[in-house]
């Protein structure tokens, strides 16, 4: 199962209409626009969806939509609950497998999130991919836990890794068994991770620069890292500009510039201030 997911995969936005409302057509052209660009598989539900303003039936159209496009589905899932973890899994089936993110609030121990990854994989039977993302959830799953967790929990088939670490990711990806992938889950280390044998990008920016991104990640897996690099040279001050304000906020933006859908977003986060207007239409202009 893990081979179907390799190379460039997107972090969906989810558009909204000003009224607040999901902006299905932007989304089925968003989509289309993926396909186009050659990414090589969805991730809807997830962060940059800003899944938590969501409702269960909009998450239940947009994961439905993305169904339609024939590529495979990482379905975003987690909670902080192992019970709310496993609902979410029985309440969206059809993904090809499910983005499961490490617990926010409690501040688990390693031992809790061993024994958490355990019980989601073990209870739920479907493919797994861990996401450690510190900055979001205020802990930090060290490698010697995804390892752990990698060695002995079958079904769990890979990590996005957005610890901002590269260390801890190249402990990771020397140590990974057979099987088992690592995803860098910070567009601006995605090249550097590649070389040390990560398996591609769970993405942000490849919303707004599909062919791009996807071109970049495809060179890296076949090796021209030569090319590679004065690609993701070129696209590393999108990789930062997509997080001068909370994600997805300068990528929504950046879809605004582009013509491709509103930069509304859902309370609690508002749309790009001045300064991020700015950034990201200085960024944009280099790729006109």
């Amino acid at each position: 199962m893990n081979g179907i997911f390799k190379a460039c995969g997107t972090a969906l936005v989810t558009p909204f209409l000003e009224n607040g409302e999901v902006d299905y057509s932007a989304f089925e052209a968003l989509l289309e626009r993926q396909c186009r660009g050659g990414v090589d598989f969805l991730v809807p539900l997830a962060t940059t969806s800003e899944t938590p303003t969501l409702s269960s039936g909009e998450k239940h159209r947009l994961l439905n939509i993305c169904k339609g496009c024939g590529l495979p589905l990482l379905a975003g899932c987690g909670s902080n609950s192992v019970n709310a973890t496993l609902e979410n899994i029985k309440a969206f089936p059809g993904a090809d497998a499910y983005l499961v993110v490490v617990p926010f609030y409690n501040k688990p121990t390693q031992e809790g999130l061993y024994l958490y990854f355990k019980t989601i994989a073990r209870e739920s039977g479907v493919p797994i991919i861990m996401y450690n993302v510190p900055g979001r959830t205020g802990c930090n799953m060290t490698a010697d836990t995804c390892l752990r967790i990698a060695r002995e929990v079958p079904g769990i088939i890979g990590v996005k890794e957005a610890s901002g670490n590269f260390g801890q990711c190249r402990q990771i990806l020397e140590g990974a068994p057979e099987g088992f992938s690592l995803f860098s889950g910070d567009d601006d280390m995605t090249f550097s991770l590649m070389k040390e044998g990560a398996a591609g990008v769970i993405s942000v920016a490849s919303n707004i620069l599909p062919q791009q991104v996807s071109t970049m990640v495809k060179l890296c897996l076949e090796g021209d890292f030569e090319k590679a690099e004065e690609l993701d040279s070129r696209l590393q001050p999108l990789f930062k500009g997509c997080f001068v304000e909370s994600n997805p906020i300068p990528a929504k933006e950046a879809l605004r510039q582009l013509g491709l859908c509103s930069n509304t977003m859902r309370i609690p986060l508002t749309a790009a201030g001045e300064n991020t207007v700015r950034t990201i239409k200085e960024i944009l202009s280099e790729w006109k």
